[in-house]
């Protein structure tokens, strides 16, 4: 089969189209024709090494993981013999960065309870552009900030991949949302249902009465204490994404804040979770969520889509079918 090879930490020409043994599956696997993937930021963490602690994970010298890819949509061609939720033929997705990546390539081998049926109403490209970027919205708004019906919700970064996610869930949840965007994405995060809208080059948002019960930051540089200001007692700030320096802060001094004060603040990774795709194919398939396109690449033209995503100014996802 044809696969993306990456075999050493750098930039996007590193990454090598090669022919490669097509992997088999074990008895609890399914084998996936993959028809399409997509780019998450931990793709570019895999392909760089930077941050450098996240090379723990992912291989100190050289990646661990050979061929890249965390995010797929395909159909199962095989299936081992104690497989019982899928048949030969099914159209599934899902997110594999907890279990071994590899979906850069035109077949994956993948244990069944990592994937789920894909939603009806997506193509595969469509659907390749869910699992880890919508699983990740969803954590953060459900499970970390406890989101409630009627809740004021500040989304900053609301029109890259998490963030186009996340003002549709929060909304799909009864919130009332705030998008922080740039000028060129306002029409984006109206067209997500997003009651108010900041253009952050026009206007900053801190300097405005309005304060929110959460706020979820995608993609912003403002410090922790700028974001405390924001919060109504009792509010909760998670930290999705950004600069690292704000990582940094909210690591650090979150916790002491979060003990001594009546604010919460949280920052955390996303975590594969089944039950989380089948939610989310639920709510795609009610027509509460759909996934935003920017751009789709050719396998072959992998190095020219990481080129493009690590811009950073991607709206919505950087799909690869394959």
């Amino acid at each position: 089969m044809k696969a993306i090879i990456s075999e050493k930490y750098g930039s996007p020409d590193l990454l090598k189209l090669r022919e490669v043994i097509t992997p088999t599956p074990k008895k609890n696997q399914v084998l996936v024709r993959v028809h399409a993937s997509s780019i998450n930021f931990g793709n570019l963490v895999l392909l760089t090494g930077n941050p450098l602690p996240a090379r723990l994970a992912f291989g100190l010298r050289k990646p661990k993981y050979v061929i890249p890819g965390g995010d797929m949509a395909g159909i199962v061609e095989a299936k081992g013999e104690d497989v019982t939720q899928f048949q030969v033929g099914d159209e599934v997705y899902g997110d594999l960065s907890s279990s071994g990546w590899g979906t850069f390539a035109e077949y994956v081998v993948v244990d069944e309870n990592q994937i789920a049926l894909k939603p009806s109403n997506l193509s595969f490209s469509e659907a390749a552009a869910v699992p880890m970027a919508a699983s990740t919205a969803l954590q953060a708004l459900r499970d970390k900030g406890k989101i409630q019906a009627g809740q004021e919700v500040l989304i900053h970064g609301a029109s890259g991949g998490v963030g186009t996610f996340a003002v549709q869930i929060a909304k799909a949840f009864g919130a009332k949302v705030t998008a922080v965007v740039s000028t060129q994405n306002v029409n984006i995060a109206r067209s997500l249902g997003a009651d108010h809208v900041i253009d952050y080059k026009m206007e900053n948002f801190e300097n405005l009465e309005q304060t929110y019960d959460l706020i979820v930051d995608v993609n912003g540089s403002q410090s922790i204490a700028t974001y405390k200001r924001k919060l109504k007692d009792n509010g909760a700030f998670i930290h999705v994404g950004g600069a690292n320096r704000q990582m940094y802060q909210t690591m650090m001094r979150g916790p002491w804040l979060s003990i001594f004060g009546k604010k919460k603040f949280i920052t955390f990774l996303q975590r594969h979770n089944q039950k989380d795709l089948v939610c989310l194919k639920e709510l795609i398939e009610e027509g509460k969520v759909r996934p935003v396109i920017d751009r789709s690449y050719a396998l072959s033209e992998i190095s020219e889509a990481f080129r493009y995503f690590e811009k950073g100014h991607s709206k919505g996802k950087v799909v690869i079918t394959i």
